[in-house]
C-alpha cells in the first residue's frame, strides 16, 4: 500500500503508547475504542498538535519538518469541540481553511455549501449552536483541500441529517483519493469503513479490515459487552 501518512511508534506520556500505522489514500479509516482509550489524542498526535515520541511521515517526508502553510495544505484537523474565540462571521471562519492557497471565493462558498452553512454564513460562529460550530469546523477543514482529513467524533453533535451528510462526505473524499481518519463510537457505523483501527488503554490492538477486527471476543475485551454481529442492523454509509 502507498503510504500517504504513516507513523512509528507515535507515543504520547501516560496517554498514547508506541502506536505504528500507516495511512493510505483512497481509505476510510475509524479509529474506536472506550472513553480514555486515547481516540482523540492518537488524531491530535498525528496532526503534529501534541508534543510525542516516534515519527510521523508524509509520502516520506517527516511532518514537523514541513513549513507550517504547506503543512497546511495536505492535513486538516477537526477536534471534538469547535471553539471559536471571536465572533467572526462562519464565512470569514471557513475562509480560514484557504489560508494556505491564498483568496478563494469559491472554494470557501463550496464548503460553507457542503456543509449546509450558506444560510449562517454572514452570523457571528460564536451564535451558533453546538452542531452548527462544529459544522463549521468542518467546513474550514474541507476548504484546505488537503488530501488528509483527521476527524474526532465528527457526528456526535449532529442531527440525523447532517450526521449522514457528513459520513457521505467523508466516503466521497476517501473515493476521490483522499485519506480520512474519522474517530467514531458507533460501532455499527464501523463495520461499513474500510478499515478499522482499535485502540485500548492507550495501545492500538485491532488494525484491519472491520468484520475481521470488531469479533465478539475483541469487543468483550475492549468494551466489556456482549455483542452479536447481525449484517442486517449495519447501517450503509451514504454515498450520494
Amino acid at each position: 500500500m502507498s503510504s500517504a501518512l504513516h507513523a512509528t511508534d507515535v507515543a504520547v506520556s501516560g496517554r498514547l503508547e508506541a502506536v505504528s500505522l500507516e495511512l493510505g489514500p483512497g481509505e476510510l479509516v475509524a479509529v474506536v475504542g472506550p472513553n480514555g482509550a486515547g481516540k482523540s489524542t492518537l488524531i491530535q498526535a498525528l496532526a503534529g498538535l501534541l508534543p510525542a515520541r516516534g515519527s510521523v511521515h508524509w509520502n516520506g517526508q517527516l511532518l514537523s519538518r514541513i513549513a507550517v502553510a504547506e503543512r497546511g495544505r495536505r492535513l486538516a484537523w477537526v477536534g471534538q469541540e469547535a471553539l471559536f474565540e471571536f465572533a467572526f462571521p462562519v464565512r470569514e471562519v471557513v475562509a480560514q481553511g484557504r489560508y494556505a492557497w491564498g483568496d478563494d471565493p469559491a472554494g470557501v462558498e463550496e464548503a460553507l455549501a457542503t456543509l449546509d452553512l450558506v444560510h449562517l454564513a454572514d452570523r457571528p460562529v460564536t451564535r451558533l449552536s453546538g452542531g452548527e460550530r462544529h459544522r463549521a469546523g468542518l467546513a474550514r477543514a474541507l476548504a484546505t483541500g488537503a488530501p488528509i482529513q483527521l476527524w474526532d467524533e465528527p457526528v456526535a453533535q449532529l442531527d440525523v441529517r447532517h450526521a449522514l451528510e457528513v459520513m457521505r462526505l467523508a466516503r466521497q473524499l476517501a473515493d476521490g483519493g483522499g485519506t480520512v481518519l474519522v474517530s467514531l463510537h458507533d460501532l455499527r457505523a464501523a463495520y461499513r469503513f474500510d478499515r478499522v483501527l482499535v485502540l485500548d488503554q492507550g495501545r492500538l490492538v485491532g488494525n484491519g479490515r472491520p468484520h475481521e477486527v470488531l469479533t465478539a471476543p475483541l469487543i468483550r475485551r475492549v468494551f466489556r459487552v456482549e455483542a452479536t454481529f447481525v449484517e442486517s442492523l449495519v447501517p450503509e454509509l451514504p454515498k450520494d
